[in-house]
C-alpha cells in the first residue's frame, strides 16, 4: 500500500536529489522493522526525520506523536530500512546493463546467436564487449574457443567477461590484436589456455587477462557517467541505497566526485581501492571523509589472494577434484599479502581480502592473526567470498574482529559446480553462514553483482533456504548452513553497514542516522523465501528524499 500524502508533501518530495529534504516530517501509521544495536528485530509505526535528512524519533504505537510540519499517513505499510550490498562492482553494473550480456544464455549455441545479434545490431561498434558466460552453466564441460567467436564474429575485437570476472573470452583478432601468440609466456598468477600446439585457444584467466585488456580503447569520461547513473537505476530499483564499491579504480572515483559535485550521487557508495597508489592518489594519508551528505567515502582497500572456482582459479589445499594437475591460481605470496596489509593498516585503512579457495582463506586468516598483533583497535578485517572455509579454520572467523563477506547467491548458482570442483569430502566448508555466526563472526551480506544480480531480497531467500529459485534442492543444500530471517536482513542492512565503518550513520532506521527507508509490500521476517523473491518496491527514500516510486 502506497503512502497517501496529508499534506504538502508530495510536491517536495518529486524535487530533484539536490533539494533539501522537509522540516520536521512524520511518517505514520507504518508497519516498520529495523535492526537494534544487539541485532534483533525492533518494530515500530512512526518515524519522524528532519530537515538534513537524519532520523530524530522512531515511534511505537504507546508514543505520543510529536508536532512536525508534514505528516504522511502510510497506511499499515510496511517500512525497512534501505538495502544495503556489501560487495559490488557500481560502474562494471552500469557497463554491464549497457553492454552484451549473456548471463542469460544456457548454451554455447545460445551465446554464438546472441553474439551474433548483437553485433548485426550494433555495426558502428569497434569492439564488441560483453560479459556474462558461463560455460558451467552450458554444461560444456571446456572453455570456450576464439574459433568459435570467429564464426560469428570475425571482423571485429570481441572481448567477453566470464561470469566470475575471473576469465575472459577472446577471438582471434583480439588476440592478434594485443600480440598474443604461442610464446607469450603466462604471467605469475594468470594463464593463457592453449590449443594442442601451444596457441592461444582463447580464454585468458586472472592475470593474463591485462594481456588483451590493455588493447581495449577504455571507456570515455561520459561513458562512465552514464554507468553509473544506469547502476544507480539498478540498484534502486531493488530497494539497495547503499554499496560497498570493491576495487574503486582512479577513474571510477572521479566518476563518483562528478556526481556527487553535480547532484547525481544518489546511492550511498562505501569505497575500497583497488590499489596501494588508488589510496594514495584518491585519499591521501588516510581514509577520506564521509563526502556528500554520507554519500561518498573511502576507506579501505580490495585485494586478490586467488581467483574463482570456475576458471579453477580459486587456491586450494588440495588438488582440484576435477583436474587433479592444478590447485589454483595464487595472485599474492605470504610476505606479499602481509605488506600490502600492512602497509593500508599503517594509515588506518580497512583491508578487504578476495579469498575463495580453503588455502586463500587459511593463509588470510593467518595473517590477520599476525598484523592483529601489530595492529590494535577497531580493524574489522574483511574476507571476501570466504566461499570454501577448511572445517578446522572455521573457528579463526571468530577472532580479531573478521568480517566475513559474503554473497548468498554465489552458493545457489555454484552449486553445482562446486560440487564438482571439489568432490564430496570437501563440501562441509563452503558457503558457511551459520558456522561463522556460531563461532562469533560477523556477516555482511551483498551480490558481487555484477557477477550476481544485485538483488537483496532474492540473497535473503538464498539465505534462510539454500535453494535456488525453483526450489532446488529440496530441503536445502547442506540446510545446517542457513539463517534466520533476521539474521538475513541484518546482513543487508545493519551488518553490511557496520562492515563499512557505516553504522551511526546508516543502515538501521534508529535516531542520528539517515532516513534511507523502503516501503514494500510484504514483510521479509514472514515471507517464505519464494514470496520473498518476489517482493515490491514502492518507494525508495535517501536521506529524507524519495528518489523513487510514485
Amino acid at each position: 500500500m502506497r503512502l497517501a500524502l496529508v499534506s504538502a508533501l508530495a510536491a517536495a518530495s518529486a524535487l530533484a536529489l539536490s533539494a533539501p529534504a522537509l522540516a520536521d516530517t512524520l511518517v505514520d501509521n507504518v508497519d516498520g522493522v529495523t535492526i537494534d544495536a544487539e541485532g534483533k528485530v525492533k518494530r515500530f509505526n512512526g518515524l519522524v526525520f528532519d530537515e538534513d535528512g537524519k532520523i530524530t524519533a522512531v515511534l511505537t504505537r504507546s508514543d505520543k506523536r510529536p508536532q512536525a510540519d508534514y505528516r504522511l499517513d502510510g497506511e499499515g505499510s510496511v517500512m525497512l530500512p534501505g538495502m544495503i550490498d556489501a560487495h559490488v562492482h557500481v560502474i562494471d553494473m552500469g557497463f554491464a546493463a549497457l553492454t552484451l550480456d549473456l548471463s542469460g544464455t544456457t548454451s554455447l549455441e545460445d551465446a554464438l546467436a546472441t553474439i551474433k545479434a548483437f553485433a548485426e545490431a550494433n555495426p558502428g561498434r569497434p569492439w564488441i564487449i560483453g560479459r556474462g558466460w558461463n560455460q558451467e552453466k552450458w554444461g560444456l564441460g571446456r572453455f570456450p574457443t576464439a574459433a568459435e567467436l570467429d564464426a560469428v564474429v570475425s571482423d571485429r575485437p570481441v572481448w567477453l567477461e566470464r561470469a566470475d570476472n575471473h576469465a575472459n573470452w577472446a577471438n582471434t583478432l583480439a588476440i592478434q590484436t594485443a600480440g598474443i601468440t604461442a610464446k607469450t609466456p603466462d604471467p605469475a598468477g594468470g594463464k593463457i589456455i592453449r590449443d594442442a600446439k601451444g596457441n592461444p585457444a582463447g580464454v585468458f584467466v586472472d592475470k593474463a587477462v591485462p594481456l588483451v585488456g590493455t588493447v581495449v580503447p577504455p571507456p570515455r569520461p561520459e561513458d562512465r557517467d552514464l554507468a553509473l547513473a544506469k547502476a544507480q537505476e539498478v540498484l534502486l530499483a531493488k530497494g539497495v541505497t547503499a554499496v560497498a564499491d570493491m576495487g574503486t579504480k582512479p577513474a571510477d572515483w572521479t566518476t563518483f566526485r562528478r556526481a556527487g559535485d553535480e547532484g547525481r550521487l544518489m546511492v550511498r557508495i562505501m569505497s575500497y581501492a583497488d590499489s596501494i597508489e588508488t589510496l594514495e592518489l584518491m585519499a591521501g594519508p588516510g581514509p577520506t571523509g564521509w563526502l556528500y551528505n554520507d554519500r561518498l567515502r573511502m576507506g579501505g582497500i580490495k585485494l586478490f589472494l586467488d581467483g574463482a572456482l570456475g576458471s579453477r582459479g580459486a587456491s586450494l589445499k588440495a588438488p582440484y577434484a576435477d583436474d587433479h594437475g592444478t590447485r589454483g591460481l595464487p595472485l599474492l605470496s605470504p610476505s606479499q599479502l602481509r605488506n600490502l596489509m600492512s602497509r593500508a593498516a599503517m594509515d588506518n585503512f580497512q583491508t578487504a581480502v578476495h579469498a575463495i579457495g580453503d588455502a586463500a582463506n587459511a593463509e588470510v586468516l593467518a595473517a590477520i592473526e599476525e598484523l592483529s598483533e601489530s595492529y590494535k583497535g577497531d580493524r574489522r578485517w574483511r574476507i571476501e567470498h570466504a566461499q570454501i572455509v577448511d572445517p578446522v579454520d572455521i573457528a579463526r572467523l571468530g577472532k580479531h574482529g573478521v568480517i566475513a563477506s559474503m554473497q548468498p547467491l554465489h552458493q545457489t548458482s555454484d552449486r553445482l559446480m562446486a560440487e564438482a570442483r571439489l568432490g564430496p569430502d570437501r563440501l562441509t566448508g563452503a558457503y558457511p553462514w551459520r558456522s561463522v555466526l556460531k563461532v562469533g563472526g560477523r556477516l555482511a551480506f551483498g551480490s558481487d553483482s555484477p557477477v550476481e544480480p544485485a538483488d537483496p531480497w532474492a540473497g535473503m531467500a538464498a539465505a534462510i533456504s539454500r535453494t535456488d529459485a525453483k526450489g532446488e534442492p529440496f530441503g536445502g543444500w547442506f540446510p545446517q548452513e542457513t539463517v534466520n530471517r533476521e539474521q538475513a536482513l541484518a546482513g543487508f542492512t545493519a551488518d553490511a553497514a557496520y562492515a563499512g565503518f557505516a553504522e551511526g550513520r546508516f543502515g538501521r532506521l534508529v535516531p542520528g542516522e539517515r532516513a534511507d527507508f523502503l516501503i514494500v509490500d510484504r514483510d521479509p521476517l514472514f515471507a517464505s523465501p519464494d514470496a520473498l523473491r518476489e517482493t515490491k518496491i514502492l518507494q525508495v527514500w535517501i536521506g529524507g528524499v524519495k528518489v523513487r516510486g510514485e
